[in-house]
């Protein structure tokens, strides 16, 4: 056997395999010696069967094995001889195999890249030290409020307002009939300035004093989400028969006993208080983590293996079809394809690839490892995130083969997560208040201010 090994990149290779004729020759004659020995050939005994009558017969399927072991038996000698650290499996498209000359192929395969020690202590990191404000606390009670509202009639003789709620009979007619498409409906509440009907009803209402009776015309686009409605001028009958304000609960206790589980409102502002304190939490790490990807990730050049980013590629896909499906909808119904993102998301995939293979590295290098107790704290911290208990965690993970793969996926994870500390704790971190381009650019509070005023 002759090789010739190319390097396309630094993680692709193409082994150029020839097999000399004489040994092809051989390798024929000994499968015309084995099939002679078990073929049934009418007028033949069997042994005896002539090898051109063989040939004739049988030597398409005689070749085709014959390729596929040839190649088998090359590449797992060319492993033992070169020990490539091969990622995923070759990539051969086996030529035909005649019975006369050498028998040539190409494999193509993925290799791990080398990647060289990781100098990553010292790096400079920022973090914001957020905390939790007494304004964002009250935006959460001003939540809470809305959602515990009650729409109530108003009694004075007044037109229509932004923001009020109106109570309404309409029934849409085309060439002045009614049409199936928009049926009478009666005692409809409907927010001005909502969504759920067309703006002109919200134009039309307001002003309006009930109970008024008044028409609506609305003509829909060409291209409108409801077929039905689609380039059609529908005129709306509309009874507007009362006006309703929306009346929020006080912002004290009796507003913490309505929900049931508190005594007091500053029992809801400690709990707020403390579920901000921990999405804070969440997001120091976040940022922390993203910094130092990214220093890696600009200190530490490589090639990635077609193979490696392809698998990326694939989870990508399969979370975004279960997002979809989770909302009994798909890929296709929102105009997306399995293709299209590939490409879309290729190079979150190479970067993604190249996380796991710098934290494979670094935990290789520092020989880190998880320990049963940090294991442990993980499956709790997973079990109070789904408000589940810690056993129904790790059930969970032993119910087939399929989960308890998932179990060493999920170890990994978690190792890798060790890593990203592991590099933060030797890391030049300092501390920085995230507010501080917030006063010397007091334009940008004045958008925020009046973004949350729109909120409210």
């Amino acid at each position: 056997m002759q090789v010739t090994i190319e390097d396309k990149n630094t993680v692709k290779k193409i082994l150029h395999i020839e097999i000399p004729e004489k040994d092809v020759k051989k390798e024929l004659n000994k499968a015309y010696g084995d099939l002679n020995k078990t073929a049934a050939i009418k007028g033949f005994r069997k042994g005896k069967v002539p090898r051109k009558i063989l040939e004739a017969k049988f030597a398409k399927d005689v070749h085709a094995d014959l390729a596929s072991r040839l190649i088998k038996d090359s590449f797992a000698e060319l492993l033992e001889e070169h020990k490539f650290n091969i990622v995923g499996g070759p990539k051969v498209d086996p030529p035909e195999l005649k019975p006369a000359g050498s028998y040539l192929f190409d494999i193509e395969i993925d290799i791990m890249p080398e990647i060289e020690v990781i100098d990553f202590k010292g790096v400079e990191l920022k973090k914001n030290m957020y905390s939790v404000s007494d304004d964002e606390i009250n935006t959460q009670i001003q939540i809470i409020r809305k959602t515990m509202a009650k729409k109530e009639t108003v009694k004075e003789e007044r037109p229509v307002k932004e923001d009020d709620f109106v109570l309404i009979d309409y029934e849409g007619f085309v060439d002045e009939k009614p049409f199936d498409a928009t049926p009478k409906i009666e005692n409809y509440v409907m927010a001005i300035g909502g969504e759920v009907l067309p703006e002109e009803f919200s134009a039309k209402l307001i002003g309006v004093i009930p109970e008024k009776e008044l028409e609506i015309e609305v003509v829909y686009a060409d291209d409108y989400k409801v077929e039905a409605l689609a380039g059609k001028s529908v005129v709306y009958k509309v009874l507007l028969k009362e006006i309703q304000e929306e009346v929020l609960p006080p912002a004290d206790d009796t507003l913490a006993k309505g929900l049931g589980k508190y005594e007091s409102l500053e029992q809801i502002k400690d709990e707020i208080r403390d579920n901000l304190a921990k999405g804070y939490e969440r997001r120091i790490d976040h940022e922390l983590s993203e910094q130092v990807f990214t220093d890696l990730l600009e200190k530490n050049q490589f090639e990635v293996p077609e193979t490696i980013i392809d698998s990326e590629l694939e989870g990508i896909v399969a979370e975004a079809e279960q997002a979809y499906l989770q909302n009994n909808t798909s890929l296709e119904e929102a105009g997306l394809s399995k293709e299209t993102m590939k490409v879309q998301y290729r190079d979150v995939a190479e970067k993604q690839a190249k996380r796991h293979l710098l934290m494979g590295k670094i935990i290789e290098q520092e020989k880190l490892e998880l320990t049963e107790e940090e294991l442990e704290k993980s499956f709790e911290e997973m079990a109070a995130g789904m408000n589940a208990t810690v056993d129904a965690v790790k059930n969970f993970f032993k119910i087939d083969e399929k989960h308890e793969k998932q179990l060493e996926y999920y170890k990994h994870t978690q190792l890798e997560k060790k890593a990203v500390r592991f590099i933060i704790e030797h890391g030049n971190v300092v501390e920085v208040d995230p507010h501080a381009d917030e006063v010397d650019n007091p334009g940008d509070d004045a958008d925020v201010d009046s973004q949350d005023d729109q909120k409210a």
